[in-house]
């Protein structure tokens, strides 16, 4: 009889153990999204919600098991981010809030809708050891080893003019007849031995101080709403000094800009490093927007006969300085040893329709770096 009681007694345990787990498992979270009013109209952006502080809400959230909703029910796309590590670090959400507003989203359990990759990037081999990357607006690409020993040896980065939401990189490398426009865009972007459309570099005595091409790369996270990998770099020499440099690139759906972290290690005395974030400048008369308080370079290029105007921008978050020269228009400031180095860098093509001219290339530069400087304010419950 005894032996019943405690058998009854421990079903009972374990029956209301497991309708906890279910209740905690089953539990919504909620999420008040609000957009500050120093911004000004509705900036779509990829919102980053801390991993360990869902979990910290329910510990028994599991990857891919739940739903992001809307206010009204509707289901929101999402990605998991993982940036190279085997654990989940962010919950990615796309959103567009009005300056001053709130919105309020829910995370419950589900399984979500399949979702059509808005990114792409890979490592490409058979085209001299170049590095591409897209998303639904523009695309990018860095040279490798490979490349060095050619006549097309190029450093900086190289900007692909696109005028479809459609991933392009696998159809252009496949065919080979990227320079022609068929409907969807071209690559008519020359970089040659300069910065190309925003590539970084060290400073020394009013020399940009260029490395050699990239010899590593690493896919950190692979879509479906951002994409973002590593490049490293060789020890080179500049005005002496030893230098390397590890940059990550991050490319989000929907948006024109990269934002690119280069860790530079060096030896000096004061452990700094002068460098710059740079545009290559044509010969032809473009239209150039830039100012050392605004940590801002605009450069409507000149029209490239029928090939159309090309859009380069960069946004420096430090203290910076700008500096026009014969073949570049720079941002210079000052790298840590060790320390990375955040800045963003893009571009945006006329034909495209999105942003057909100077001016509206250089509101959404300015409205972008409102999205970093005055972030969403996240509430979860």
């Amino acid at each position: 009889m005894e032996m019943m009681k405690r058998y009854f007694y421990t079903a009972f345990v374990l029956l209301l153990v497991a309708v906890g787990a279910k209740a905690q498992s089953a539990r919504e979270i909620q999420m008040n999204i609000k957009c500050p009013a120093s911004r000004s109209g509705i900036s779509p952006e990829l919102v980053s919600i801390k991993w360990s502080t869902l979990l910290a809400k329910n510990a028994n959230l599991i990857s891919k098991e739940f739903v992001v909703v809307d206010q009204n029910g509707a289901e929101l796309p999402y990605q998991l981010e993982y940036k190279g590590s085997t654990e989940v670090q962010n919950l990615l959400v796309p959103l567009s809030v009005a300056a001053g507003k709130s919105i309020m989203l829910k995370i419950r359990p589900g399984k979500p809708a399949p979702i059509i990759s808005k990114v792409y990037g890979r490592y490409v081999p058979e085209r001299k050891d170049d590095f591409a990357w897209e998303n639904d607006r523009i695309a990018f690409r860095m040279y490798g080893k490979a490349l060095e020993s050619t006549n097309e040896n190029a450093y900086g980065i190289d900007v692909w003019a696109k005028r479809t939401d459609k991933m392009i990189l696998d159809k252009w490398y496949k065919t080979g007849d990227y320079h022609a426009d068929h409907g969807d865009g071209l690559d008519y972007y020359s970089v040659g031995f300069t910065l190309g459309a925003g590539d970084i570099a060290p400073y020394v005595g009013e020399q940009i101080g260029f490395s050699k091409n990239y010899r590593k790369w690493k896919i950190l996270d692979n879509g479906p709403l951002r994409f973002s990998f590593q490049l490293d770099y060789d020890e080179w020499q500049v005005a002496g000094m030893p230098v390397r440099v590890t940059k990550i690139y991050t490319l989000d759906a929907g948006s024109q800009l990269n934002r690119v972290d280069a860790t530079f290690h060096f030896s000096n005395n004061e452990n700094m490093l002068p460098i710059v974030v740079g545009i290559v400048k044509r010969k032809e008369p473009g239209v150039i927007s830039m100012a050392d308080q605004s940590g801002i370079i605009s450069y409507w290029e000149p029209e490239h006969g029928d090939d159309g105007i090309l859009g380069v921008g960069t946004i420096t978050l430090q203290n910076s300085v700008s500096i026009e020269t014969d073949t570049h228009l720079l941002q210079k400031a000052i790298a840590k040893n060790g320390v990375s180095l955040s800045y963003y860098t893009g571009a945006a093509w006329n034909k495209a329709g999105v942003i057909t001219n100077a001016e509206e290339w250089l509101n959404y530069l300015q409205a972008f770096k409102k999205t970093i400087t005055s972030p969403l304010i996240i509430t979860i419950k």
